[in-house]
């Protein structure tokens, strides 16, 4: 078993066939297959769309005990004007995933750049109503100044042991390119400078890298150092990776592991699943037909 969770942004890309998924392996065996690799994923899926409660019984049968499901907390709760009153809505959601079980730890907020330091209070009580291991990731500027709001911020995390989301895009902004996937991605992630925070057991940390993967070894190098200081203090860091297009998210995340294992000499090597046969393939497509 891994000493980490290590993952990717989601785990149903088409254009992971050929790679991560054999060609004709249907999207109902998608899940199944990623859960072989890696033992966690982002749930960027709930920030946009509640799933349904069929949905979260399939993702229960495939998902093993060990694997963990980041489920970001849905844009009605993390970007309402004001979270004093999503009360309901967190505990609708806490219920829906109820079924995963220990496999949602921890949840995950995202909030938007317009949150900021006056708003700390309706954290706090957010924190408190959902009462499950929780993830924050911070976008306004006045949290990475260094200043009194800053240390407030980590002090009430800290305090109730939430962790605080590392956030890293340098490797994406270090590409000068016309690429509309870039540029797409540039425009929708943060630009801020990188907090290596441990709060919690389960530091959080997310890499937007550089469409040539190579090119992202100079920024991946000082969270090689970070991740393996935080494994050998005991502690059982979570790492996703992405890529502009998420196209060579799979393959980032297995050139972090291999990098890793350097550090790590006793690491446990990523699993290499057999590719399914033709047959299975077909049981799979009339399973997904179903």
């Amino acid at each position: 078993m891994l000493p980490y969770f290590l993952g990717c942004p989601s785990w149903n890309d088409a254009a992971w066939r050929g790679s991560l998924y054999p060609t004709g392996l249907p999207a109902s065996g998608y899940l199944a297959r990623y859960c072989s690799v890696f033992n966690t994923v982002e749930g960027n899926t709930t920030l946009y769309a509640w799933p349904s409660v069929q949905k979260i019984e399939r993702w229960a049968a495939q998902m093993p005990d060990n694997f963990r499901f980041c489920a970001k907390l849905p844009r009605e709760i993390s970007h309402a004007p004001d979270l004093h009153e999503v009360g309901d809505l967190i505990l609708s959601f806490r219920s829906l995933l109820a079924p995963l079980g220990a496999r949602v730890t921890p949840f995950w907020l995202q909030l938007p750049a317009s949150f900021g330091p006056a708003r700390l209070n309706e954290l706090a009580q957010l924190i408190d109503t959902l009462n499950r291991p929780l993830a924050v990731e911070v976008r306004h500027a006045r949290f990475f100044a260094k200043g009194e709001e800053e240390r407030a911020l980590n002090r009430m995390l800290h305090e109730r042991g939430v962790e605080r989301i590392c956030m890293d895009t340098r490797a994406l902004f270090s590409c000068q390119s016309s690429d509309p996937a870039l540029l797409h991605a540039q425009s929708k992630k943060p630009r801020l400078p990188v907090r290596p925070a441990a709060f919690s057991e389960s530091p959080q940390l997310r890499f937007v890298g550089h469409p040539a993967l190579e090119a992202n070894d100079r920024f991946l190098a000082p969270w090689l150092g970070k991740v393996a200081e935080w494994i050998e203090a005991g502690k059982r860091p979570h790492v996703y990776l992405h890529t502009p297009d998420n196209r060579l998210a799979p393959e980032l995340a297995m050139r972090f592991h291999a990098q890793l294992s350097k550090r790590l000499p006793g690491l446990p090597p990523l699993a290499a699943p057999p590719m399914p046969t033709e047959s299975q393939l077909s049981l799979l497509d009339l399973a997904g037909q179903r």
